[in-house]
């Protein structure tokens, strides 16, 4: 079709312009479909590998269904009788879930203000983000059990294990919001003539704080359910009651701990997610 054609006929300009498209289109979406026919290959390749590694065993849940059944029916009906000590425990379980993310935001900030390489020299960022990633590949319980040694049993290595934890998680949540934003308000400030500090403050934080806000809210939440679990190890709170009744195969005590902690647990969600909506 000559150039005549197209300036006299849109209908037919229209056509060729289709035909044009497709015609570039078609190699490019070719290409996108064995990419993706190779990415579940390996998604399935992977869970292959890991099915004899996990000791993957679903027909078992059938023929033990029965013994499961008996050993269900032994947490009803709940038993409440102490419910007192258990508030009081559950009391020491969010001061250590408290504490434990106030701790880590005070270390948080500055290392992922350290670790974002937008605003930090190479040579900090990536000596601070392997000392994260470190904090971070170490589950809480671990660093449970090594405080404990340090300062023995109690809430207080509860805390100082969430608080090494938290800092090495939300310090990369940090990181990854500051390598997010939009440069041209920093620049703005430093265009000024503006310190480093007042960049940060006045170009960055703007911009992160409330993203920071919502990632410590949610960070609260799981260390809630963490601080039951570090205080199965020896670290205080709900967690101690709640080891001690499956040891002693209590499971109506089990299952009123469980309940209770359900029910704390929810409600810190509810308000949490509350929370966010509003500042983000």
């Amino acid at each position: 079709m000559n150039t005549v054609d197209l300036l006299t006929s849109p209908a037919r300009a229209s056509e060729a312009l289709a035909a044009q498209a497709a015609r570039h289109l078609a190699p490019e979406a070719g290409k996108r479909s064995w990419l993706s026919l190779l990415g579940w290959i390996a998604v399935l390749a992977v869970l292959g590998g890991a099915w004899h590694g996990a000791d993957m065993r679903p027909l078992d849940l059938l023929s033990d269904s029965g013994n499961m059944g008996q050993f269900a029916k032994d947490f009803f009906p709940p038993d409440f009788t102490e419910w007192r000590s258990y508030l009081h425990e559950m009391y020491v379980t969010l001061s250590v879930a408290v504490w434990g993310t106030a701790l880590s935001l005070v270390c948080a900030v500055p290392c992922g203000l350290m670790s974002a390489h937008n605003i930090a020299p190479m040579w900090i960022v990536q000596p601070m983000r392997r000392m994260m990633d470190a904090c971070r590949a170490i589950n809480e319980m671990v660093f449970a059990m090594l405080f404990i040694v340090a300062v023995g049993l109690g809430p207080f290595a509860g805390v100082l294990a969430l608080w090494v934890h938290t800092t090495g998680v939300l310090a990369k949540l940090f990181a990854e919001a500051v390598e997010a934003i939009d440069p041209r308000p920093a620049e703005g400030v430093r265009a000024t003539g503006a310190t480093s500090l007042d960049e940060i403050i006045y170009g960055v934080l703007p911009q992160v704080l409330p993203l920071w806000i919502s990632f410590a809210l949610y960070r609260f939440e799981s260390n809630v359910r963490s601080a039951m679990v570090v205080g199965m190890v020896g670290a205080g709170g709900i967690g101690v009651v709640l080891y001690e009744a499956i040891r002693s195969f209590n499971y109506a005590q089990t299952a009123a701990v469980m309940i209770m902690v359900i029910v704390v647990v929810t409600v810190i969600d509810l308000a949490s997610a509350w929370l966010r909506e509003r500042v983000t």
